[in-house]
């Protein structure tokens, strides 16, 4: 039948219907602040919304959107090929292209109809993709609609690519190499001096997916391609409004003028309505104060190594390297279910990672540090994990 392939999923849903635990689809019922929520019920420390620099409620960029609305109304109702083309839609471009010192600049809808728009146009038939194993869904979705022959390379591991792309041989001027700047499930950052450096060997095209690295990563927060001080081999910058910029679109930036012919190609921005206004303002004001404000990374990543030393200090399985997303591995998908709902108990709403959506078999339990987090919920994030193995949820010699 149709729906066969849907049971494993339905056996899944029934299973936490069963223990009454809502992992998948929580529902925030109010909002106190950048860091503090209701959730099914229960007052939490927000713990799993990639809000990284706390902007999504910032009141700067709250008034920023509601002055939009009431200038521009409430949605464009059209992409930006037919009605849907705003000059703020053109500002935010050329702000996002300036930040990123490059001439041209598209921004999307969403983050995924980026990644997954870029990576369907940019490589066709007769053309070859090169993409770290561990990508995220809208690049694969992406590659998979390009024609383009499809290879992968493993995670983080240059050598691998260099082999790859050596056979390859002439065929790397019609290459793309995808990597990613933070990885969003573990949180390990790529290797992207090695990837660079093979790249300018061997040839081919690089695509770097910075979306939960913009605004963390780099000296003015373009990334972790400015951090590791490639930008100049960068072909494409990709990434998304939702993470540091606390709305929602994504975006391309790129120093080839052949940019403003792809967009004319790239099927989810001809066919999907553009940003609403209120989005575009609340995004522009967020990426001055990215600009104007460097003290928030600092405190972003102040957060993130005081959780990760806090719950390595408990002898948890973390991810290889302190970042923003600070993953908790457990081999149990059942272990993994029950202190997801004691964390939520405790006062702590983190997000529930399930193959195959985690890098290898295990389960997560990840959270996303902000920097409008103080100290102190910082400390009772790391409290409520204490109290799972404190309570026998968590024996860490079995993790993961």
């Amino acid at each position: 039948m149709l729906f066969d392939k849907f049971q494993e999923m339905a056996d899944f849903q029934a299973e936490l219907a069963g223990k009454d635990v809502k992992p998948f689809g929580a529902v925030t019922e109010e909002l106190i602040s950048a860091t503090e929520g209701i959730v099914q019920g229960k007052q939490v420390i927000l713990a799993g919304t990639n809000n990284y620099l706390g902007l999504s409620y910032d009141s700067r960029c709250i008034e920023a959107s509601r002055a939009a609305v009431d200038k521009w109304g409430t949605g464009t109702t059209g992409s930006r090929l037919a009605n849907g083309s705003f000059a703020e839609h053109q500002a935010l471009e050329a702000e996002m292209a300036d930040f990123y010192g490059v001439d041209h600049a598209i921004c999307f809808s969403t983050g995924y109809s980026a990644t997954m728009g870029m990576t369907a146009t940019l490589a066709g038939p007769g053309d070859v993709i090169l993409l770290d194993g561990d990508s995220h869904s809208s690049i694969y979705s992406g590659v998979k609609l390009s024609g383009a022959e499809i290879i992968r390379f493993k995670h983080n591991d240059p050598e691998d690519l260099a082999k790859r792309l050596r056979r390859l041989g002439d065929r790397t001027a019609n290459t793309l190499i995808i990597a990613e700047g933070i990885y969003s499930m573990l949180g390990d950052v790529a290797p992207l001096k090695e990837v660079a450096a093979i790249k300018r060997e061997y040839g081919g095209y690089l695509m770097v997916d910075e979306a939960h690295s913009m605004g963390v990563m780099g000296e003015s927060g373009r990334g972790a391609a400015q951090a590791a001080g490639i930008e100049n081999d960068v072909d494409f910058f990709a990434g998304t409004f939702s993470k540091s910029l606390g709305g929602i679109g994504g975006f391309c930036t790129s120093r080839h003028p052949e940019l403003e012919a792809i967009r004319f190609c790239i099927r989810p921005y001809i066919f999907t309505a553009s940003l609403t206004p209120s989005v575009v303002a609340s995004t522009r004001e967020a990426l001055r104060i990215v600009r104007a404000e460097p003290e928030l990374r600092d405190r972003l990543w102040d957060n993130a190594g005081r959780l990760f030393k806090g719950l390595t200090d408990l002898g948890l399985m973390l991810g290889p390297s302190v970042s923003p997303v600070v993953a908790v591995q457990l081999a149990d998908r059942a272990q993994a279910i029950d202190c997801w709902q004691a964390l939520l108990n405790a006062g702590v709403y983190v997000n529930m990672v399930v193959p195959p959506a985690t890098p290898s078999t295990n389960f997560l339990l990840r959270n996303s540090v902000s920097a409008a987090h103080s100290t102190e919920q910082i400390d009772q994030i790391i409290g409520a994990y204490a109290s799972l193995l404190d309570g026998g949820l968590i024996n860490p010699d079995q993790a993961a």
